[in-house]
């Protein structure tokens, strides 16, 4: 890569609570990012001009994961203006329910997105990335990937899928400079958690006695997006406050 070029970094689900923290992140860190959304683009455009005013680079893509066709029409138009250098697998969605009452139309979407998603969005990337020599992808799992939790065994079981086939991905890219890791996060505060848990269950749910923040999270992603992390690689990396 030209030194003087910038590394271009893509967030999928970046208008979210974590996605959004990650975008500022490693914006600040010098990358050109594309904000992606979905159902929300004015919250992506929200935070690309917030980027943009911070002195940041940033730009929003709007494209459903799950769908192949619209996916790889989106990525294969990033790609024309170069290689997308980091990529942060961060969409997922919930739809909770006991598997005794689940609707197979909620267990497929959740594993649609995240599954389906981490291929759709990831494999494109791969060929483009390895002609560098340098990458690193992150998928951003979760603590009920880890340990399970009532209700969510379509989210379990669509984001431990990304830890087999992070592990995976690490053995095939590795000698191309290419990292893949997981960072699997607990009680984070945002919109999802706040309607979900409240003070008391946080503090007996969580030893640290608090939810995490987006922003703690996206430091871990930023971290490893970094050349100082480049032999991190194949791991899956909790941060719950000691959940386990």
């Amino acid at each position: 890569m030209n030194p003087t070029q910038a590394r271009r970094a893509l967030v999928t689900g970046g208008s979210g609570d974590i996605g959004g923290a990650i975008c500022r992140q490693l914006a600040a860190d010098g990358l050109h990012v594309v904000v992606h959304a979905h159902g929300n683009p004015d919250r992506a455009q929200a935070i690309v001009d917030a980027i943009t005013q911070d002195g940041g680079s940033a730009e929003a893509v709007v494209f459903d994961v799950a769908d192949g066709a619209q996916a790889r029409g989106a990525i294969e138009a990033l790609l024309l203006a170069g290689p997308i250098h980091v990529l942060v697998n961060n969409a997922g969605i919930h739809d909770d329910a006991p598997l005794a009452g689940m609707s197979e139309a909620q267990w497929k979407r959740v594993v649609d997105v995240s599954v389906h998603g981490f291929f759709h969005v990831t494999q494109p990337l791969l060929l483009p990335m390895a002609r560098g020599r340098w990458g690193r992808i992150v998928s951003v799992s979760s603590v009920a990937a880890v340990l399970g939790n009532r209700g969510q065994c379509n989210y379990a079981a669509a984001k431990s899928a990304l830890h087999g086939a992070t592990k995976s991905l690490a053995r095939e890219m590795a000698s191309r400079g290419i990292t893949a890791n997981v960072v699997a996060p607990g009680v984070i505060r945002g919109r999802m958690a706040d309607d979900s848990f409240g003070a008391e269950q946080v503090k007996a749910m969580v030893p640290a006695g608090r939810a995490g923040t987006p922003d703690e999270v996206a430091a871990l992603v930023r971290f490893l997006c970094s050349d100082a992390a480049g032999y991190i690689n194949g791991q899956v990396i909790g941060i719950n406050g000691g959940m386990g």
